[in-house]
């Protein structure tokens, strides 16, 4: 039977084990996948804590298998699937876990691998950078603008700063004074997080920002939206009722093909990094979440199959 991990029941790191599941078959609309990598997401801990995803109703059905992207090759496509076959190298969001060797793939929300990106690259790209893209262009800035992104040195605020450079914005990006080299690396201005970060933007940017791209929370996001008279260019990949209450909106995920399309393209040309910071064998997933739900990691983790 394959193997695959998981949480037992919502807690903490102890509820994980490896546990064999029946061989999976592909739902209508789904591709599975022979795993050959999957990223590792602070999400994909809180969800085990307990953290219910976007219109989950009733009661869990454990074992529930971790990890929320991965990349593979495909074993066998669902009922009215078009467009991918059997031995497509493919990446998207997950059905059903991806710290396994089969996961089941909407085709909607899959892409195919391009030649020039890996398995390990492209096994970042569904959640972190996808959610960036979103962000960056639902926020519409011309190019010559300039964005404010609170979170810069984290794997979705890392690949902000990219996208948003590839549109020829200018970017300003508050992280860790231990971040400051590398934001600054990505083509951002860095800014130290904290109290008074208002007045620490407007030093470095005394025209103003035209738009905000927060990726914190709390007090991040009260004072960069005293930054901004237009509101709607204020936007956040979470707290969505702090963003609300200031007038501003969570970033809506787009989940299609044709953003992943997109987001491999500006990695191929050059335009994005994955920025894949260190790999764990699938031995050692629980390894791996543990480093990200710790903080502190520079860049994506992944787990690679047979590594």
């Amino acid at each position: 039977m394959p193997k695959a991990y998981a949480y037992t029941r919502y807690g903490g790191p102890d509820t994980e084990t490896f546990v064999h599941v029946d061989g999976p078959s592909p739902g209508p609309g789904q591709i599975l996948a022979a795993v050959r990598a999957a990223g590792v997401n602070p999400v994909d801990g809180k969800l085990r804590r307990s953290m219910r995803g976007p219109g989950d109703t009733g009661e869990p059905e454990f074992p529930i298998v971790l990890g929320n992207e991965a990349t593979g090759v495909g074993e066998e496509v669902g009922e009215g699937v078009t467009g991918f076959a059997a031995g497509d190298a493919v990446f998207g969001n997950t059905v059903a876990g991806g710290y396994a060797e089969y996961a089941p793939l909407p085709a909607a929300g899959s892409a195919r691998l391009p030649q020039k990106l890996s398995f390990t690259d492209a096994a970042v790209l569904p959640v972190a950078a996808a959610t960036a893209y979103d962000g960056i262009r639902r926020l519409g800035l011309p190019a010559g603008a300039t964005l404010l992104v609170t979170g810069a040195g984290g794997g979705a605020g890392v690949a902000a700063v990219r996208i948003a450079r590839a549109f020829g914005l200018r970017v300003i990006g508050t992280a860790s004074e231990g971040k400051k080299e590398f934001v600054e690396q990505l083509g951002a201005v860095h800014v130290a997080p904290g109290a008074e970060l208002a007045a620490r933007v407007r030093a470095v940017a005394p025209e103003g920002v035209d738009g905000v791209y927060d990726l914190v929370g709390g007090e991040a996001l009260q004072e960069a939206a005293t930054l901004l008279t237009d509101r709607s260019k204020l936007l956040s990949a979470g707290a969505p009722r702090e963003i609300e209450r200031l007038g501003g909106a969570r970033v809506a995920r787009a989940r299609t093909a044709a953003v992943l399309d997109e987001v491999a393209r500006l990695v191929v040309h050059g335009d994005l990094d994955p920025h894949v910071g260190r790999t764990f064998p699938s031995e050692r997933a629980g390894e791996a979440l543990r480093a990200v739900e710790e903080g502190h990691v520079r860049g994506k983790l992944v787990i690679e199959a047979g590594a």
